[in-house]
């Protein structure tokens, strides 16, 4: 790991989450010393505190403006070409992630070899994915194909210049910025690959319906926002799953309610069947891709039921844009309670 390289951390009440965070850059900084820059979006525990305490540098945004995790990355990367301009690369990580020791050395590599991709990432699995079904959720989520790759997430490793000549996130998304992000650097000519490597442990911290609902919401609104800023680009951002989202949570039960109310009340049995064809090819779908019977049913009864929420969020981003009002970030995410001790170190899965 010779090639300069930096990390900007970004968190908002992450508590322990945050510490074990830190902890886990310490065992990279143990081998090669490098700038860790830690964002704060107003947080209201003992997160900045702990971070000066690990040595990292700390970036505290304006609480008179709104947050984004867009504008709290940016201002860490901004600082971080500040304290070390020989950055080359810039490896992004959210305060609720664990990262692993091995991955920037593997990330750093590849990207050495490959002069056209611009960003990489690599495995991110859940701490905890058998303590709630919304954990497991987010941990199907994760597993996504290895190679070339449309977007990515939080967790990733980025070209520097890159980073500079794309002008960063688009601060204004409360959601989707990463996928914004990708679609602009794809359609300048790179490519973005996830590669077989482990590289983060996420904490979902899901324990209640509620906040699985926000986070449905949040996804349906960053699926709306996205496609209006790139559906109509050549990539066609996002326009099979608005076009989804639409048919079935609004076209197809407005459409058989109607029947029902013209002809007979026996057709609302047309509701079941719709909503379990669809639960049926989702699980098939799965099923191809590996999962297991039962994990691959559940994430489909997640997606049919998701449509209701995403369907808001979707109408409250265009309910916004109408009236000329920024959207409100919407959170999911509790403070963090206590992590257990022999959590707060990375440990990869298989």
């Amino acid at each position: 790991m010779n090639t300069p390289f930096g990390i900007v951390l970004i968190g908002r009440n992450e508590g322990p989450r945050l510490r074990a965070s830190l902890a886990s850059l310490r065992q990279i900084r143990d081998v090669a010393p490098l700038q860790v820059v830690y964002v704060d979006s107003g947080s209201t525990d003992d997160s900045v505190q702990l971070a000066r305490d690990s040595g990292a540098d700390v970036v505290q945004l304006d609480v008179s403006q709104g947050f984004t995790a867009a504008r709290a990355r940016n201002a860490g990367a901004q600082r971080l070409l500040q304290l070390a301009p020989d950055v080359r690369f810039l490896q992004f990580i959210d305060g609720d992630c664990t990262i692993d020791p091995r991955w920037p050395a593997h990330a750093l590599q590849y990207l050495h070899h490959h002069g056209d991709v611009a960003v990489v990432c690599g495995r991110r699995r859940e701490r905890f994915p058998n303590t709630t079904v919304f954990n497991l959720l987010c941990d199907i989520e994760w597993a996504t194909p290895i190679g070339n790759a449309c977007e990515f997430g939080g967790d990733c490793m980025m070209r520097a210049d890159i980073f500079t000549r794309m002008n960063g996130y688009r601060e204004t998304l409360i959601a989707g910025e990463e996928p914004d992000l990708a679609a602009r650097i794809r359609l300048a000519g790179h490519r973005i690959v996830r590669l077989n490597h482990e590289m983060t442990l996420h904490d979902a911290a899901m324990t209640s319906p509620i906040q699985w609902w926000r986070r449905m919401k949040r996804s349906g609104h960053a699926l709306a926002e996205l496609y209006h800023l790139h559906g109509r680009s050549p990539l066609r951002f996002y326009r099979s799953q608005l076009r989804s989202t639409l048919v079935w949570a609004a076209v197809v039960p407005a459409f058989i309610t109607l029947l029902a109310l013209i002809f007979s009340m026996w057709l609302l049995l047309l509701l079941p069947i719709a909503y379990g064809y669809l639960a049926m090819r989702i699980t098939r779908h799965m099923l191809e891709r590996g999962e297991d019977h039962a994990h691959a049913c559940i994430y489909a009864l997640s997606c049919v039921v998701g449509k209701v929420p995403q369907l808001a969020g979707l109408i409250q981003f265009h309910r916004n844009r109408w009236a000329n009002r920024p959207s409100v970030l919407i959170e999911y995410k509790r403070p963090s309670p206590a992590m257990p001790a022999d959590a707060a170190l990375h440990t990869s899965q298989s």
